[in-house]
């Protein structure tokens, strides 16, 4: 097994959720790893080809100019390796949790929808306002995804320096989020001059009060739901799911989800990038790009030794025989 074959059974034994079973499955399963090992052997083969012009440009067999065929191959690899990057953010979702905030004002009805989500009682709920300083976390599975629920503390001006500080690691938390969740109290007369929070999706709560629902037409906000009665919850948990999705709106589930793989692709594209766009450096500067590009895909699942490439060569053109 490679490293991420490795990696991908750890995450396989840690699973929780079937989409995280799936992601993990991909990479034990070798299929991660076989689209690292196509794109190695797309640079090994472009550098056979600079390294045959540049070592062995005497032999009657390599025609001048050979390595002129590869540039347009590795500019493809080049973006087949920052498509991988930019779907790193679709794995990390599946694997470590689509993170959704919850946001409003005191007693809007948070940790009540915390707890009628997670059916158990996760968050303290009182009728003192600023109850919830500090942040209150639970993890659910929605068909297959592991989704995160974070309880905030109330958005309001106060002296409280503990309900202030409470007050900083609530936006701190909306701003890391995947997604916004702003409860709008609709027994509250003046929910609709509620400060809106940018990129946001507006719950209407505590629908359960009839003597309230005249109001809700002066409020604006995407749907209403009720902790005490359920109500909106399901379509609630399918806004979840859809948001998910869209968020990880992938054809195949062999993609990174580590930091670690990204940091080397990314240092692989740079290097790819510079062999493409300084056409004007002599070419053992470029075959050298290719080289330290081929030595960061190699630090992810193997090595790719001289061995190797000449073995390319060799194979390529009768040279040495």
């Amino acid at each position: 097994m490679d490293l991420v074959e490795v990696e991908g059974l750890a995450d396989l034994l840690a699973a929780e959720t079937e989409m995280q079973r799936r992601l993990a499955s991909e990479q034990a399963n070798g299929k991660l790893s076989a689209v690292y090992d196509e794109w190695r052997e797309k640079l090994i083969f472009a550098r056979s080809m600079l390294e045959a012009e540049l070592d062995f440009s005497d032999e009657g067999d390599i025609p001048g100019s050979v390595s002129e065929v590869i540039w347009k191959d590795v500019a493809v690899l080049k973006s087949q390796i920052d498509e991988a990057i930019a779907n790193l953010k679709a794995g990390e979702i599946i694997r470590d949790g689509f993170k959704v905030a919850l946001a409003g004002p005191p007693n809007a009805g948070k940790s009540s929808l915390m707890n009628a989500l997670a059916q158990r009682d996760v968050a303290i709920v009182t009728p003192i306002a600023g109850t919830t300083r500090d942040i209150v976390r639970c993890e659910l599975d929605i068909e297959g995804y592991k989704v995160e629920i974070f309880d905030t503390a109330g958005l309001r001006d106060t002296e409280d320096p503990v309900e202030q500080e409470g007050i900083k690691r609530a936006y701190r938390t909306i701003n890391q989020a995947d997604l916004v969740l702003q409860l709008v109290d609709l027994s509250d007369g003046k929910a609709d001059t509620q400060e809106v929070v940018p990129g946001a999706v507006r719950i209407g709560t505590k629908l359960d009060l009839a003597e309230l629902r005249e109001q809700t037409d002066s409020v604006p906000f995407s749907f209403g739901v009720s902790s005490v009665t359920g109500h909106g919850l399901g379509t609630l948990r399918h806004h979840l799911v859809d948001a998910v999705k869209r968020s990880t709106n992938l054809g195949s589930l062999a993609i990174p989800s580590r930091l670690r793989h990204a940091e080397r692709l990314q240092a692989a594209s740079s290097y790819l990038n510079d062999a493409l766009t300084e056409r004007m450096k002599p070419l053992e500067l470029r075959a050298e790009d290719l080289r330290l590009a081929s030595s960061e895909l190699a630090r992810v699942t193997g090595r790719i030794d001289t061995e190797t490439l000449l073995g390319k060569i060799f194979s390529e053109f009768c040279v040495g025989k």
